[in-house]
């Protein structure tokens, strides 16, 4: 079993991680992405718990779908794409059981045998696993990897634990930024859409001597036999009357 670190170490978790969480939180000011957010989260989990070579996270979104991300190391990636073609694994248990989930000996350990076999020749023999549980979301888990047997103990689990809570909170609200974003992008692409359209109707109802509703009718029709969207065809209309200008 794994040894806890001297007394030393057992300083209070909140000043030996504040560091760590300030970090997190000036992150959330820039435009990383969520993937590279995740990145950052990964590394500062490897810097956070001793023992690790390598760590990772792994999101589980709304449909179930399991992605690793900011993955350290080639092996966490291994690892973990192995637990989700076996459906089993540390990791996977961790976020759906909401709990911390430790492996002190891959090669001893019976709960998930498939996997625990497969992830030997990857030279990993130890993990711990904590759930990001945000509210009443589980998002996912992130995990840390060892090379050698019982490379984590209770003082490790407390560190992951805590790290993860905040990681939790840092992770759904860099999705929601994420999120608001894309909104933001849909919404600047329908206001061009619908400029576009305008400005095409324009177009047609100044050629044609036509009404608003006939210019957009001429516009449908336009769409239909290029095999466009109504976009596509008013981009189509504005251009060639640019073009008629010069």
């Amino acid at each position: 079993m794994a040894t806890d670190p001297p007394p030393r170490a057992q300083l209070p978790l909140d000043e030996e991680l504040s560091t760590v969480f300030a970090r997190m939180s000036g992150l959330l000011l820039t435009e990383e992405t969520v993937e590279s957010a995740l990145g950052v989260v990964a590394a500062l989990a490897l810097d956070t718990v001793p023992g690790s070579v390598g760590a990772g996270v792994t999101v589980i979104d709304h449909r179930g779908r399991r992605v690793s991300s900011g993955s350290t190391d080639p092996r966490v990636e291994q690892a973990d794409a192995l637990q989700y073609e076996f459906d089993e694994g540390p990791c996977l248990t961790a976020a759906g059981r909401r709990e911390l989930v430790r492996i002190d000996d891959v090669a001893t350990e019976t709960r998930w045998p498939r996997w625990t076999t497969a992830v030997r020749s990857l030279g990993v023999r130890s993990t711990a696993s904590a759930p990001l549980v945000a509210g009443n979301r589980s998002l996912g888990a992130i995990k840390v990897y060892g090379e050698q047997p019982a490379a984590f103990g209770s003082h490790s689990e407390q560190r992951l634990s805590m790290f993860a809570g905040q990681a939790a909170l840092f992770v759904a609200n860099a999705q929601t930024a994420e999120r608001a974003r894309r909104l933001s992008d849909d919404l600047r692409g329908a206001f061009r859409s619908r400029d576009v359209v305008n400005l095409a109707k324009g177009v047609l109802m100044g050629k044609e001597g036509v009404s608003e509703e006939a210019a957009f009718q001429l516009l449908l029709a336009h769409a239909r036999t290029q095999g466009a969207s109504v976009r596509e065809a008013a981009q189509t209309v504005v251009t060639a009357a640019a073009r008629r200008r010069r």
